[in-house]
């Protein structure tokens, strides 16, 4: 049975204002999802425009064609229509972002938006095993046609400590290690091999008077999944590269669930706005250090009580961004800055 792919896209009126793409701009949506940011986007643009989705997961493509049909933005074979933006839609990782875009022939991009996470369907669709609520094999893949390792490899191959290790880096678990050692004592009798057998395994982990709070799998989960499709290494990358193929005064906008992502986007745009940081009493600057972006959200814009009373999955979610300089500002400009 196919489950109709529907998502209600957070903080997208915040992310329309941030951005506010231009007719004639190429936009390029780096998690295309079910398309909710990425036909709001492109319906700012006019035949001049482009827009570009890109997403690892191929179901998620297809549903968004079919969005992009029913708004009258392409037409029921995927040709283009008159008076409409150029429509482009990858397959692909942005942690690949500058190959992706290189074959595309894509010469730059006015604005570019990361929206971070697995998407409503991958957690309503069961079969997928990103969910605690279903049961449903290991595998936790947003690419399933990828030879990569799956959440089922992860939990019966891993040793104590790496467990341990990415339970407490990507999701803060506090009780990390007494999962870790339950799980590898578990697989030495039998693999464990489902969501529900990893689900109450985990929840046998925790107290009891902990248990009712909120279900004690959901960071084992995150950890896992975060593991299997090396988020994190992908986001680094595909921050870099888009902000090297921001063209001047482009814009990036990313949207993140929990506070390494943030601390990652944070840290990356900070790091990039930096100006000479040579000690103030040197005559000249030697770290040769360039501002390259100006931080445009000083702090994340967070989503109303309005819109996570309506989506209580935009709870956790931060939007920061910034905009690319030009000409990027050298040290010798930070008098005047």
């Amino acid at each position: 049975m196919t489950v109709e792919y529907h998502h209600v896209p957070v903080l997208k009126e915040e992310v329309l204002a941030a951005l506010d793409p231009r007719p004639s701009d190429i936009v390029v949506d780096c998690t295309l999802g079910g398309a909710g940011h990425g036909l709001a986007l492109a319906h700012k643009l006019d035949e001049q425009g482009t827009f570009v989705g890109i997403d690892q997961d191929e179901a998620a493509l297809q549903a968004s064609q079919k969005q992009f049909q029913a708004a009258g933005l392409l037409g029921d074979d995927l040709s283009p229509l008159p008076n409409k933006p150029t429509i482009c839609f990858i397959h692909g990782n942005f942690g690949e972002l500058d190959r992706l875009l290189l074959e595309q022939n894509i010469p730059g991009i006015n604005r570019i938006l990361f929206d971070l996470g697995v998407s409503s369907f991958q957690f309503d669709e069961g079969t997928r095993g990103f969910s605690y609520r279903a049961d449903a094999p290991l595998d936790m893949r947003m690419n399933p046609g990828k030879h990569t390792k799956t959440a089922q490899e992860v939990i019966n191959t891993y040793n104590t400590a790496d467990l341990t290790r990415i339970l407490t880096m990507y999701a803060d678990e506090k009780y990390a290690a007494r999962i870790a050692k339950r799980i590898v004592e578990k697989r030495a009798v039998t693999p464990i091999n489902t969501t529900t057998e990893l689900a109450e395994l985990v929840r046998s982990c925790y107290p009891v008077d902990a248990r009712a709070k909120k279900h004690p799998a959901k960071k084992t989960f995150q950890a896992l999944r975060m593991e299997v499709n090396q988020e994190m290494v992908a986001l680094e990358k595909g921050l870099d590269s888009a902000v090297r193929w921001l063209l001047p005064e482009g814009r990036i906008a990313a949207i993140s669930y929990h506070s390494k992502e943030d601390r990652l986007v944070k840290h990356t745009f900070n790091e990039l706005s930096r100006g000479c940081i040579c000690p103030p009493d040197l005559p000249q600057c030697v770290c040769h250090n360039v501002e390259i972006v100006d931080v445009i959200t000083k702090h994340a814009i967070a989503p109303t009580d309005a819109e996570i009373e309506d989506n209580p999955r935009a709870r956790s979610a931060k939007l920061r961004v910034a905009q690319k300089l030009y000409p990027p500002l050298r040290p010798k400009d930070k008098s005047t800055h």
